[in-house]
C-alpha cells in the first residue's frame, strides 16, 4: 500500500493512495485510529490492507492538501555524510560511527506544499533522502532484526541553510528553518520494497537531474542505522529515519547551485513516486 497523510474541506485525515484517487481510511476505519502514526502504532496496518480492497478509491487526489507522511512524529533522526560519493565531493572522511542530527517536524511540509527559503540566507540547498518509517517500537534492536521494525518507506528533501548549518559544527540550526524542507508525497509499506538497497534515487531542480544514485551507496546501512539509533533512544512507531543525502547538492558545485524562490525541487525514488515542491521566498 500506498499510505498518506492529507487535508480536505479543513478535515485532516489518511489513507490508500490508490491511482489518481485515494480511499479514506480515518473515515472508513470509523475514526478508530487518530492518524497515520496511530494505525501504524496500534497495529492496524493488516485493517487497512482489508479495508482497502473492499472500499472505492472516491477522493480524487488533486483535490487533497498533501500533509506531512508522519504530520507528528516522535522523533526525527537525520543522517549526514552518509553516500560515499557525497563524503567524497565535500573532502570529508570517512567516520567511525554515523553523524547523526535531529529535525522538527515544523521543518518540514508535504508533497507540492512550498518549502520557503529563509530570507536570512541565499544558500538554501536541496538534499534529496530515503525515509525509513519505523513501524514497530524498539531499544538495543540488533541489525538482524532491523527490517522488522520498518513499517515502510518515503522521500524527504532535507533542505539545508548552509551559511547557518556551518555557523559552528553542530548542524541543528541550518537543518531546521521553518517550512525548508519536505517530507512525502505517501509512504510505501515495506512489503513493497523487500531489498531497498536496490532503489534508486534521482533529484531534479527545474526538470535538470543534479542527484542520482542507488541507495546501495550508503555508509551506514538502513539495518545498521537503526541498530544504532535505537541503542541511545527508543524507537517508537512513526519515528523518522531520514538515511542521508547522495553526491550533487549544490553547496558542493561550482559555482555552488542553490534554490531560488520560482524554483520546482523534485526528488523521486523507484517504487514510491515523486516528491514536489515549489520553492517560495520568507516574507
Amino acid at each position: 500500500m500506498k499510505l498518506a497523510s492529507f487535508r480536505e474541506d479543513n478535515r485532516e485525515s489518511y489513507g490508500a493512495v490508490i491511482g489518481a484517487n485515494i480511499v479514506d481510511l480515518g473515515r472508513a476505519l470509523g475514526g478508530r485510529y487518530r492518524d497515520l502514526r496511530s494505525l501504524i502504532a496500534e497495529g492496524g496496518l493488516p485493517a487497512a490492507a482489508q479495508i482497502v480492497h473492499a472500499t472505492p478509491a472516491d477522493i480524487p487526489a488533486c483535490d487533497v492538501g498533501w500533509r506531512p507522511v508522519i504530520p507528528n512524529p516522535d522523533k526525527i533522526i537525520c543522517v549526514g555524510l552518509n553516500y560515499k560519493a557525497h563524503i567524497r565531493e565535500v573532502g570529508r572522511k570517512i567516520e567511525d560511527q554515523p553523524v547523526l542530527f535531529l529535525r522538527l517536524p515544523s521543518s518540514h511540509v508535504g508533497h507540492l506544499q512550498p518549502i520557503v527559503r529563509p530570507k536570512v540566507s541565499e544558500q538554501f540547498d536541496y538534499e534529496g533522502e530515503l525515509a525509513v518509517i519505523i513501524g514497530r517500537d524498539g531499544r538495543h534492536i540488533p541489525a538482524g532484526r532491523a527490517f522488522d521494525h520498518v513499517a515502510g518507506y518515503s522521500i524527504y528533501n532535507d533542505g539545508s541553510v548552509r551559511d547557518w548549518q556551518r555557523h559552528t559544527h553542530q548542524y541543528t540550526p541550518g537543518k531546521n528553518f521553518l517550512a525548508s524542507g519536505a517530507f512525502g508525497p505517501w509512504m510505501a509499506t515495506a512489503d513493497e520494497i523487500p531489498h531497498p538497497a536496490e532503489l534508486r534515487l534521482t533529484t531534479r531542480l527545474n526538470a535538470e537531474i543534479v542527484q542520482d544514485a542507488y541507495v546501495s551507496d550508503l555508509l551506514f546501512t538502513i539495518d545498521q542505522l537503526i541498530a544504532y539509533a535505537s541503542t541511545f533512544t527508543p524507537l517508537v512507531a512513526g519515528d523518522v529515519i531520514v538515511t542521508g543525502t547522495p553526491s550533487g547538492v549544490g553547496a558542493a558545485r561550482k559555482p555552488p547551485l542553490w534554490m531560488r524562490p520560482g524554483d520546482v525541487v523534485e526528488v523521486s525514488v523507484d517504487v514510491i513516486g515523486t516528491l514536489r515542491n515549489p520553492v517560495v521566498q520568507e516574507s
